[in-house]
């Protein structure tokens, strides 16, 4: 059984200045479809988060919108979406789409999609969760920030025993397949872990 029903996307609400990352949100919703894998997102039609929600929807697949009540205009709630959830503040909004996803894809974006991001990969390297987490580094859009993982890691601020744990992918075609073999390994891991933990 496939252990990734929903996959949260976080994207700008811009298009961005690339031509390219309309095509990766867009071929990336498609992926989504095509799979059987729900989308969870933001909740915004505008920029990379309507076009990856749109590709679901053209392609038949389920979309969760999850968007504070603030940013229902600011970012043009997709009314389209098979679910809307209208929460009160942010934190809501970031609790509600980790509950709902079983996995996380960064495609590019501002402030709010490197918030997103880095927060998954904190509660992954305290331990607070094991969903796996992948940076689709859309022409290399995300280079400078595994430059700086690197530049942390150097200057002791990221210890062995406190690994950042993250797939990265360049090329959407292969997001969906490295995230169900990293989902598949983490299942096997776990259900040895409760077999140990029965025995002790």
């Amino acid at each position: 059984m496939n252990p990734i029903r929903n996959i949260c996307v976080y994207c700008g609400s811009a298009p961005g200045a690339d031509p390219l990352f309309l095509e990766a949100a867009t071929a990336l919703g498609r992926a989504l479809a095509v799979n059987g894998i729900g989308l969870v997102y933001g909740g915004g039609d505008n920029g990379l988060m309507g076009a990856v929600a749109r590709a679901v929807l053209n392609e038949g697949g389920r979309v969760t919108g999850i968007i504070p009540s603030f940013l229902r205009k600011r970012e043009n709630m997709l009314e389209e979406a098979q679910e809307l959830v209208i929460v009160d503040d942010m934190h809501t909004r970031k609790r509600i789409m980790f509950e709902r996803a079983d996995a996380f894809v960064a495609l590019p974006g501002g402030i709010g999609t490197l918030e997103e991001l880095v927060e998954q990969l904190t509660w992954v390297q305290l331990g607070q969760h094991g969903k796996p987490v992948l940076i689709a580094d859309v022409a290399g859009f995300w280079k400078p920030l595994l430059s700086l993982f690197a530049h942390m890691r150097e200057h002791g601020f990221i210890r062995e025993q406190f690994e950042l744990h993250y797939l990265v992918s360049e090329k959407i075609a292969d997001v969906i397949p490295m995230l169900q073999k990293a989902a598949a390994m983490a299942a096997r891991s776990g259900h040895v872990e409760r077999e140990l933990d029965a025995r002790l």
